[in-house]
């Protein structure tokens, strides 16, 4: 790879850890934004010339969403411009590290592929003094935060950097949006930034999508993707950070999982408004084991606090589930509405008609709102099976209650056990 002049933007990334450079006392690096806008190359290669200036003898992590990707996208790019420069480098293919000397010094980069949650056992156990996530936004939080915690050596940077995705995703909520608040500098690039790419070609990038990935892809913005199940959902309308302090009623709905993610929500009405007050979410695999049925319910108490819930809005399949609220006798339980066609008409309904708010801390539930999408060319009867949890018990609620004609109607079920 042959190296060009850098852009403005480029050059900050490349001196932002440098003496003398105001960036300097920052703790991480955050870079988003279009796809060939030369913010992976100049990052990596500045976060191997960081390491040289402040460590000798020390580990480093690069991390990719696969070793294979990373190896090919970072790594082989990397070593022809350090080699040119008088780096040394030799890489162990199958130890998946790459040792890098100069002067005398030397460092050593381990390669981690951060596919799914499992992968964060990868990188237990080691002491980093900086990591470098390329594709940030397409790894497991889970991952990305058992690599910084490894990052225990004093003077350890966190690199980021990634194209966007849904502005719900963690990243972007929890960093790119609080970078100010993390010590971080974050800088976004489009095209324009990368001096390499010619009119000709960034035409020719231009031309490749439409819609949402336009926008994401070309423009770098952190927007939904296309499809959305229920698109008229705009957190700034539908959600509310102050809830009632009483409610004349109080369910709740649950879409029981044990591999798959458990998902309760309270639901209260004022003012002729349902309102998701809060939820209980679980998600054995992001937390690395599963709860059983009692764990479950213990939840459910948790959720309910002291109020008098009427009744329990339950995921029809979870037979074990219905057993056990039963059995311990506070609550009413009644099996929810499931079609599941009919239920998303409802929700769509109930959202722009104003009759249902989600309070902002239900961030699952919020999350899933933007993920949450047809399968394509399948029609509005086959959305996706995924990102599906809070929206399933949001949907048995909107059926079930809302969807009775007569309130009297709903008081006759909500007495009934079964």
């Amino acid at each position: 790879m042959k190296l060009t002049a850098f852009s403005e933007k480029q050059m900050r990334v490349m001196t932002w850890w440098c003496r003398g450079s105001p960036d300097r006392g920052r703790d991480a690096i955050l870079c988003d934004g279009a796809v060939r806008s030369g913010k992976t190359f100049c990052m990596a290669l500045s976060f191997v010339l960081w390491g040289f200036s402040e460590f000798q003898d020390g580990d480093f992590g690069l991390c990719g969403k696969t070793i294979l990707s990373l190896r090919r996208n970072l790594v082989r790019p990397l070593r022809g411009v350090l080699e040119g420069m008088g780096f040394g480098c030799g890489e162990s293919v199958s130890g998946h590290y790459l040792d890098v000397s100069c002067g005398g010094r030397k460092n050593r980069y381990y390669l981690f592929g951060g596919k799914d949650e499992s992968s964060a056992a990868l990188i237990q156990g080691m002491t980093l003094c900086g990591v470098l996530f390329d594709e940030a936004a397409l790894m497991p939080r889970s991952f990305v935060e058992q690599a910084m915690a490894r990052c225990s050596a004093e003077g350890a940077k966190f690199w980021f950097n990634c194209n966007p995705e849904h502005p719900l995703h963690w990243l972007h909520t929890q960093w790119i949006q609080k970078a100010e608040e993390r010590n971080a500098l974050h800088l976004h690039f489009t095209m324009e930034d990368n001096p390499a790419l010619s009119e000709a070609v960034k035409r020719r990038y231009r031309g490749l999508y439409t819609g949402a990935f336009y926008d994401r892809f070309i423009l770098g913005k952190w927007v939904c993707g296309e499809g959305l199940v229920y698109p008229m959902f705009d957190p700034e309308k539908h959600t509310f950070r102050q809830g009632p302090k009483e409610c004349g009623r109080y369910i709740i709905s649950c879409d029981y999982g044990t591999v798959n993610p458990c998902s309760f929500g309270l639901w209260g009405l004022c003012g002729g408004v349902w309102h998701r007050l809060r939820e209980y979410y679980y998600d054995s695999r992001r937390e690395g084991a599963p709860r059983t049925d009692e764990e479950h319910y213990a939840q459910l108490e948790k959720l309910a606090g002291e109020l008098p819930v009427e009744v329990v809005v339950a995921d029809p399949s979870a037979a074990s589930f219905l057993e056990c609220i039963r059995r311990h006798g506070r609550f009413a339980v009644q099996k929810a509405k499931n079609d599941v066609a009919d239920g998303i008409r409802r929700v769509g309904d109930a959202i722009q008609s104003g009759k249902i708010r989600i309070g902002d801390g239900c961030v699952d539930t919020l999350r899933e709102f933007s993920l949450y999408r047809f399968r394509e060319g399948g029609g509005a009867e086959l959305p996706v099976k995924e990102n599906d949890h809070a929206m399933d018990d949001i949907r048995y609620f909107v059926a079930t209650v809302l969807g009775l004609e007569e309130e009297e109607e709903f008081f006759a079920l909500s007495l009934s056990r079964g």
